[in-house]
């Protein structure tokens, strides 16, 4: 319905968003954050009153509430929303609103806003939502119908956050080291994080947030927003001399990648924000939207063994038929062929782009493993870089105008290899067509995506313009035409381990890979803030090597079951090099996964705020309380010993519960157990008690770990 008033109150999932258009002017946001019950439109006339500043003699520096798309002509002195040009002229754009719709629905609540600069013949449509889970997404659509191409440069939309935010919080990584928070003052000034490598990459900040100082798992005041889209973006933190804070997001278009010419627009990718009472809150909102998704994978996720670390490029039927038996008789439920099945692929140095199998290595084709691992009761994966190719490939001779460039050749290498501009039809229908063949032939149910290399000189030929932008919409359209034409093919994003980790890909794909690193030391912390925005059954969380192939640590095989337990559980080691106690230790660990993983792929994830850093404890609490699984885990030394009573967070305080430590293989060397844990029975304590109070934890030495489950009385 068109709306009359000028502020309007969208609801749900215990999220308020209250938003202004008074004036003709853009939304502006006067709350976020909790549910403010049921308003008045005198309610919300007199919220706005309320929210406007005293103006002195200037309306250039006052702390205007804060705008979804900032307009310098409006006054707005930081980041601007739109930044355009027509050949140098119409860069400071002044939109004033047309029409107001709010739509209501079970499911979501909509503002839609019309506005134009009839100045410069712009138009620009602006979309907030909040959605049935709380969480809050907004973007925008600019339109040309002057009579000259208009570049856009930049179209960011942000979100606000109160005074009370005084901290904040990113994330930074490198290859094997992804999603590692930093924090810092939420000064005067603008702290922008950028990725510009054509995918959000390793050192991603992921989401940009803002809270309480010290804001933590389970307490403390928090926003964040996140950008879903998998090519250059920034997300930013403002806050701004006049006391405004707000938290902003939006692609950073090269130079000729966003051209409107008359008549067309472009829409912007969602900006996705969320807020909670601790980051498990914050983290809730998203979760519980990805999960009603009618995408979202529905059925229990099956345990996969992926052949990469088993056995590199060594291809060979024999024994990757004796590998897949290994898999099936631990109870593996899908067999992955990573890469060097295809022409001339020995090693990475050569042959990327050449989809066909290699019938050197594979003289009868992989039909016969493909059919051996279905015979053994797992559906079949296999391996595709399809955005990549290397320089030493039939592809790249036939077709060297299909690699990049931007006027000085193929640019840097890196893994060996080079990035294939799918920008080209042909190209495009190249990669689709092969890709389509092996998938159809082999009836392949999943396939692992990979994507080494940054796009740094992304050139379009002949031209060289930039092509960074169209190769991300080039990619989605890849996958998304690749599942329709083979229903029910699920994809993984994996982008040398965790570097295309976004809600725009996982809108197309079913899984993420988090990280190259298998190490459960590192892979706790991985996993935990991948778990910020990716709820557990959507990440890859492997069983690695006794010794871990990127940092040489050695943990043992429970330890690092324990750390793969909570996601998609998959196996990334020899397993024709285990011995058979090993295997009947493998086999314990995924049994007890498949026995719980309806619980942990649907409860809510929680994370204990502990005051020693060397101990952690995470798990998932059923949606109902009625169960519940924890990890506690030994990080490091701690500073005193024992370490003392633990807190078990996000249990129903009026239930009672069955406590008991569990393990699914025969422990050994486990620490010193308390005496609680001897009761074979568990022990049984109210919610609130285990909450408020805890129970004693056991003593473990460094890099080991207890699991507790808990049952409703």
């Amino acid at each position: 319905m068109t709306v009359e008033t000028p502020v309007v109150h969208l609801r749900g999932g215990g999220t308020s968003l209250v938003v202004t258009t008074s004036g003709a002017r853009l939304p502006r946001v006067l709350h976020w954050g909790p549910d403010l019950g049921d308003l008045t439109d005198a309610d919300l006339a007199t919220m706005e009153t309320t929210a406007s500043p005293a103006i002195g003699d200037s309306a250039v520096t006052y702390p205007q509430p804060v705008p979804v798309v900032a307009q310098l002509a409006e006054g707005w002195l930081g980041r601007p929303g739109v930044v355009g040009d027509r050949s140098g002229a119409h860069w400071a754009p002044r939109f004033v609103v047309d029409d107001v719709v709010v739509e209501r629905a079970s499911d979501v609540q909509r503002l839609r806003v019309a506005s134009s600069d009839d100045a410069y013949a712009l138009t620009l449509g602006v979309e907030l939502e909040v959605l049935a889970s709380g969480l809050v997404r907004v973007r925008a659509e600019v339109g040309n119908r002057g009579g000259a191409p208009y570049e856009v440069r930049a179209l960011e939309l942000g979100l606000p956050v109160p005074p009370t935010a005084t901290e904040l919080c990113d994330l930074a990584g490198r290859w094997a080291l992804e999603r590692v928070p930093q924090r810092r003052p939420f000064d005067v000034g603008t702290w922008v994080r950028e990725s510009r490598g054509g995918k959000p990459g390793l050192e991603h900040a992921f989401m940009m947030l803002a809270g309480e100082q010290g804001f933590a798992n389970r307490s403390g005041r928090v926003w964040g927003v996140h950008l879903g889209w998998s090519g250059n973006h920034a997300l930013v933190a403002e806050r701004t001399p006049a006391g405004s804070r707000r938290l902003s997001g939006g692609e950073l278009p090269w130079p000729g990648e966003l051209v409107l010419e008359p008549g067309t627009s472009s829409t912007t990718p969602w900006l996705y924000g969320s807020w909670g009472e601790g980051l498990d809150d914050l983290s809730h909102r998203v979760h519980r939207w990805m999960r009603s998704r009618p995408t979202h994978p529905r059925a229990p996720r099956p345990v996969l063994l992926n052949t990469w670390e088993a056995v590199y490029f060594q291809h060979d039927l024999a024994t990757l038929e004796r590998l897949a038996e290994a898999g099936a008789a631990v109870g593996v439920e899908r067999f992955v062929l990573d890469d060097g099945w295809f022409t001339g692929r020995r090693d990475d140095t050569t042959s990327l782009g050449d989809w066909t199998v290699d019938s050197t290595v594979w003289p009868d084709g992989i039909d016969a493993l493909a059919d051996r691992v279905r015979e053994l009761g797992m559906d079949f994966g296999i391996w595709f870089e399809p955005e990549m190719v290397n320089l030493d490939s039939d592809l790249a001779r036939n077709h060297p105008e299909w690699v990049f460039d931007a006027g000085h050749g193929p640019g840097m290498a890196s893994r060996h290899q080079h990035v294939l501009d799918l920008a080209h039809p042909e190209a495009y229908r190249h990669v689709r067509d092969a890709m389509s063949e092996v998938v159809d032939r082999l009836g392949v149910a999943y396939v692992k995506w990979d994507h080494n290399r940054y796009l740094l000189d992304a050139g379009h030929t002949p031209t060289g313009r930039a092509g960074v932008r169209e190769q991300t919409l080039a990619a989605y359209a890849l996958m998304a035409e690749l599942k329709e034409r083979h229903p029910g093919l699920e994809i993984e994003s994996c982008a040398s381990g965790g570097g295309r980790v976004d809600l725009g890909v996982l809108q197309l794909t079913d899984r993420v890979w988090a990280s190259d690193c298998n190490d459960p030391h590192d892979r706790l912390g991985i996993q935990r803030w991948t778990r910020l925005l990716v709820p557990p059954e959507l990440q890859g969380t492997h069983i690695g090597a006794r010794e871990s192939h990127t940092t040489h640590r050695v943990h043992p095989l429970d330890f690092r079951a324990q750390v793969a337990l909570w996601g998609h559980l998959g196996i990334e080691t020899n397993l024709l090099e285990a011995s058979p106690d090993e295997l009947d230790e493998v086999r314990a660990w995924v049994a007890f996964h498949q026995a719980h993983r309806s619980l942990l792929h649907s409860g809510d994830v929680v994370h204990a705020d502990l005051g020693d850093p060397a101990l952690r404890l995470e798990g998932v609490v059923a949606n109902d309380r009625s169960e519940a699984i924890f990890q506690l885990a030994v990080v490091d030394r701690p500073i005193t010993w024992p370490p003392g009573r633990v807190a078990v967070p996000g249990l129903d305080p009026e239930r009672r519960y069955r406590v008991r430590q569990v393990s699914p293989v025969e422990r050994s060397g486990s620490g010193v157990l308390p005496p609680w844990t001897a009761v074979e029975e568990g022990v049984v304590l109210p919610g609130v008690v285990l909450s408020q109070v805890g129970i004693e934890a056991t003593s473990l030495d460094p890099d080991r770990g207890v699991l507790w489950h808990l049952t409703a009385e």
